[in-house]
């Protein structure tokens, strides 16, 4: 059984290069629903993986962004050559969705290691300001405190916790609450 599992997930992840934008949008989600719960099965497709970062529609970059997501938070050393496919998404004028989901696998990236997180940092501050304030940046804070309770280095946790320091204290709402849940994670 288990071996038809990965062959099933093998043929779903070719797909994710073919013709059809519509077959590559519902392979996607197939496989961010797999990644949920068994990310360890998409392990050997990382490549075909971040290949996928770079296809046209946005539902395939996103989902895909889920899936290495899910992966980053087991194995994050498999994962780090979609970097560049993140940061391109993380500026995606086109979808929202697509920049939220390149800004949590950043930050699962980021909170993995000390250096990680030094290398996501500028990407992921530059995010937050061009974010501010919009309908996905509740998520993002989310996101943001699970990098504050990863393995960050003390440069990014200095760096995030003087960026949300002024929301902590003056913001508002969820902006208000979450800011100050970063500040005590990170002291």
């Amino acid at each position: 059984m288990a071996d038809t599992a990965a062959i099933e997930v093998s043929g779903l992840v070719e797909e994710l290069s073919g013709a059809s934008r519509r077959r590559r949008q519902e392979v996607a989600h197939t496989l961010a629903l797999v990644a949920r719960s068994r990310p360890e099965t998409l392990l050997p497709h990382v490549d075909a993986l971040v290949d996928a970062l770079f296809r046209p529609e946005a539902q395939t970059r996103w989902e895909v962004l889920d899936v290495l997501s899910a992966i980053a938070e087991k194995d994050p050393d498999s994962v780090t050559g979609a970097f560049d496919g993140a940061e391109a998404s993380l500026f995606d004028d086109g979808s929202a969705t697509v920049r939220l989901a390149a800004f949590v696998f950043l930050c699962r990236l980021g909170a993995s290691s000390p250096e990680r997180s030094d290398e996501v940092w500028p990407l992921i501050d530059e995010a937050i300001q061009c974010y501010h304030g919009d309908a996905e940046y509740r998520d993002m804070l989310a996101a943001l405190l699970a990098l504050a309770q990863g393995n960050a280095s003390d440069a990014t946790r200095k760096a995030l916790a003087a960026r949300v320091k002024f929301d902590s204290e003056s913001g508002s709402g969820y902006i208000k609450s979450f800011s100050a849940e970063i500040v005590q994670a990170l002291s």
